[in-house]
C-alpha cells in the first residue's frame, strides 16, 4: 500500500485497513499455561471444559432427616405417616446423602414422637438435594475462548476440576517518549522543561486493558539514538508506541523511525485532536506514532490502539452502564432482603433490552458466568411481573449486548461448540443461551425475548418434527425454520447395562429408577410420546418427576448411581462413558425471528452452523448428522 503523508484518512477507513493488515502479517493473541489459582482477571484462549461435576456427590440442602421418598407416600395433615428410627438418617446441610436415601425432609417439618417421627406431608424423591452436576456437569463448557476469567468463574472452574488453564498471554507494549524539551518528573522544572507524563498515562491505559507496559528512557530529538530505541523496543515488546515527533516539523524523526524498522501504511487521521498519528507494524508488531500533547495522545489511544489491543488481549474493553430492561417471566422475591439477581439479556431489532433471569441458586456459581447483568431489588419489594421495566447493571458493554444472539430453548452442546467458534472468529459476537425446553423457545420467539430458539418437538401423530408445532403456534408467519441437526435420542443406562434394560418399557420396572427431563422440553415431549405409544402410566415410572434442564445433567445422575436410566442424546451419553440403546433420529433445529433472520449476529450463527469446524466437532461429540 502507498505511504501517505499527513494525508486526511478518514478513521474508521484508518483502523478497518491498519487491522487488516495486521492481521494478515499474522496479529493474534498469544497463549500461556496458568494456574487457576494464578488466572484471575486473565482471559481464555480455547475453551475450558469441567473434569468433574459439581457438587461430586449427593448432598443434604437442608438440615433435616434423609430417606427414601417413598416411605412418606400417603402422608396428610389428617393421616400422618410415622416413621420408626431405621427408616431415616439426620443430616446437616452438606452432609452426603446416605444410601438408600433419595430426599431430605427439613428440621422444621419433623415432628419427634419418641424415637419415631410423623410426617404431615409426603416427599417427593431428589427433594432438598444438591444432585451430582447440579451446578456443572463433567464435560460442560465453563469458559468459552476470549473470555475473561472472573472470580466466579475460578470458582467454577475449581469445582469443575480444572487446575490450570490456558490463558492470552498479555502483551508488553513499549512507550518511548522523544523530545528535547521533555525532563523526567521533578519538583523544579526550569523553563522550557515540560515534564514527561505522557508515558505514566498510557501505562495507566494499557493496565487497565489487561497489557504490560514497558516504558524506555526519554530519547532526545537525535534520529539515530531515535532509530536505535525504536529498534530494540520493536525487538522486545509486541507493540510499541512513540510519543512526540509525529508531525513534520524539523526534528520530527517519529515516522522515519518507523519506515526504518518496519512499514507506515498511514500518516495523518481525520480527527482532531491527534491528526498527525502514524500507523505503521513491523511484522506483526504495531507501531504507533502518538502526538506529544497529553489530549490528542488519549484520543488516539483509544480510537486507533484501543481496538488493536482487543484483538491482542482477547478482551472486549468497555465500561458498565445501567439499563431498562423488560422483565420476561415473574421475578418474586422476599419482603426482607434486598435481592442481587443475574440476568442475561436480550436485544430485539429495535434496541430494546429483556431481562431473562437466571438461576438465583447459593450453590451455582455458573450463572455468574453467564450473567449479563444484574437487577438490585430493593428490601420491601415483592418483585416483578412479567412486562416490568426494570434496572439493570452491565456487566457487559451494550455493543457487546447488541451484538448478543439470544437463543433460548432446547439444550444441545452444540450450542456452546458454535459459541466458542464464533467467539474465535468474530470476538465481537457473543451468544447468550438458556436452557428451556422447545416449548419455552416457541414462547419466547412469540414473545420477543430471542432472535433464536431451539427446538426438537415431535408430532405424535405424524412422527415428524417441528413443522406442526410452527404451524399451529405462528398462524401468520413471522419465523423461520433453520434446519441444524440430526442427532440420536435414546436411552441412557449405565456402563455394562448392569440392569439389563432393553426398552422404554423396562422404565415401570420396579427396581429401575428414572431421570426426567423439564415439562416443555422435546425430550420430556418424546418421554411421554414413548409412554402413550407402550400403553404405560406416568405413575409407574420411579423417578419421572424428577426433573433435569440438560442432558448432561441426566447423563451425570445415571453415571453417579443416582438414577438407572434416562433419555438423552449419544453425545452426552459418550461424554460419561454410558451405554447407549438408540430410540429414535431426531431433529434439532432453530426457529429464527423473521425480523432478526438477516441481521449479522444470525447469519454468522448460520454461517458457523454450516462450517467444516463444527462438523469436526461434532465427530468428535458424537451421534451428530448434518443436512449438507
Amino acid at each position: 500500500m502507498k505511504y501517505e503523508y499527513l494525508t486526511n484518512t478518514p478513521l474508521d477507513e484508518a483502523v478497518e485497513a491498519y487491522i487488516h493488515v495486521l492481521k494478515s502479517q499474522g496479529l493474534s493473541p498469544k497463549s500461556e499455561t496458568v494456574s487457576v489459582f494464578e488466572a484471575g482477571g486473565r482471559v481464555t484462549s480455547e475453551a475450558v471444559y469441567a473434569h468433574i461435576c459439581a457438587p461430586h456427590y449427593n448432598a443434604s440442602a437442608m438440615d433435616g432427616i434423609a430417606l427414601m421418598a417413598s416411605v412418606t407416600f400417603g402422608a396428610t395433615e389428617t393421616t400422618p405417616v410415622r416413621l420408626t428410627e431405621n427408616d431415616f438418617v439426620q443430616v446437616d446441610t452438606g452432609d452426603p446423602m446416605p444410601e438408600s436415601t433419595d430426599a431430605v425432609v427439613m428440621i422444621e417439618d419433623v415432628v419427634r414422637d419418641g424415637d419415631d417421627v410423623l410426617l404431615y406431608s409426603a416427599a417427593v424423591p431428589w427433594q432438598h438435594v444438591r444432585q451430582i452436576g447440579e451446578d456443572v456437569c463433567a464435560g460442560d463448557m465453563i469458559l468459552p475462548s476470549y473470555t475473561e476469567i472472573t472470580p466466579a468463574a475460578l470458582g467454577a472452574m475449581l469445582a469443575g476440576g480444572v487446575l490450570s488453564v490456558n490463558v492470552v498471554k498479555p502483551p508488553v507494549i513499549g512507550i518511548i517518549p522523544t523530545g528535547d524539551e521533555i525532563v523526567s518528573p521533578c519538583t523544579d522544572p526550569k523553563p522550557g522543561d515540560i515534564i514527561e507524563f505522557n508515558s505514566t498515562i498510557f501505562s495507566g491505559i494499557f493496565k487497565s486493558w489487561g497489557a504490560v507496559p514497558k516504558t524506555y528512557p526519554i530519547v532526545k530529538d537525535i534520529k539515530e539514538d531515535i532509530i536505535n530505541t525504536m529498534r530494540q523496543a520493536v525487538s522486545e515488546c509486541d507493540a510499541v508506541i512513540i510519543n512526540a515527533g509525529s508531525s513534520a516539523g524539523r526534528d520530527d524523526y517519529s515516522c522515519l523511525a518507523v519506515k526504518t524498522v518496519g512499514e507506515v501504511l498511514y500518516h495523518g487521521i481525520a480527527i482532531k485532536p491527534g491528526k498527525p498519528a502514524i500507523l505503521g507494524y513491523s511484522k506483526d508488531k504495531p507501531i504507533l506514532g502518538v502526538p506529544g500533547y497529553p489530549v490528542s495522545g488519549i484520543i488516539v489511544l483509544n480510537e486507533i490502539m484501543r481496538p488493536v489491543a482487543e484483538i491482542m488481549t482477547g478482551r472486549n474493553l468497555h465500561d458498565q452502564k445501567v439499563v431498562s430492561a423488560r422483565i420476561s417471566r415473574i421475578l418474586t422475591s422476599p419482603l426482607k432482603y434486598r435481592e442481587f439477581v443475574r440476568v442475561r439479556l436480550g436485544v430485539d431489532e429495535n434496541g430494546e433490552y429483556t431481562a431473562v433471569p437466571l438461576s438465583r441458586g447459593a450453590g451455582v456459581v455458573t450463572s455468574f458466568v453467564k450473567a449479563d447483568g444484574i437487577i438490585d431489588i430493593p428490601q420491601d419489594c415483592e418483585g416483578y411481573e412479567v412486562g416490568d421495566t426494570v434496572s439493570v447493571t452491565l456487566l457487559k458493554s451494550e455493543n457487546d449486548l447488541k451484538n448478543t444472539l439470544t437463543i433460548i430453548g432446547s439444550h444441545d452442546p452444540i450450542i456452546d461448540e458454535i459459541t466458542d467458534i464464533l467467539k474465535r472468529t468474530y470476538p465481537d459476537t457473543v451468544v447468550s443461551s438458556s436452557h428451556v425446553g422447545s416449548m419455552g423457545a416457541i414462547m419466547a420467539i412469540k414473545r420477543g425475548e430471542a432472535q433464536m430458539g431451539a427446538i426438537h418437538l415431535l408430532d405424535e401423530e405424524t412422527g415428524l418434527y417441528n413443522d406442526s408445532y410452527i404451524s399451529t403456534h405462528f398462524k401468520d408467519g413471522g419465523v423461520r425454520l433453520q434446519k441444524g441437526v440430526k442427532r440420536i435420542q435414546g436411552i441412557m443406562v449405565a456402563a455394562g447395562n448392569p440392569k439389563n434394560i432393553k426398552s422404554f418399557k423396562d422404565m415401570e420396572r420396579k427396581d429401575i429408577s428414572y431421570v426426567n427431563r423439564q415439562k416443555g422440553s422435546g425430550t420430556r415431549i418424546l418421554c411421554d410420546f414413548l409412554i402413550k405409544k407402550n400403553g404405560m402410566d406416568p405413575k409407574d415410572i420411579y423417578g419421572y418427576d424428577r426433573e433435569e434442564f440438560t442432558h448432561t445433567s441426566v447423563a451425570a445422575q445415571i453415571a453417579s448411581g443416582t438414577a438407572d436410566a434416562g433419555l438423552g442424546i449419544y453425545s452426552a451419553a459418550k461424554t460419561y462413558g454410558l451405554d447407549f440403546i438408540p430410540v429414535c433420529n431426531e431433529e434439532y433445529d432453530f426457529l429464527i425471528d423473521e425480523k432478526a433472520y438477516g441481521s449479522e449476529r444470525v447469519q454468522r450463527f448460520i454461517d458457523a452452523l454450516h462450517s467444516d469446524e463444527l462438523k469436526e466437532r461434532l465427530k468428535k461429540l458424537g451421534g451428530y448428522e448434518t443436512w449438507d
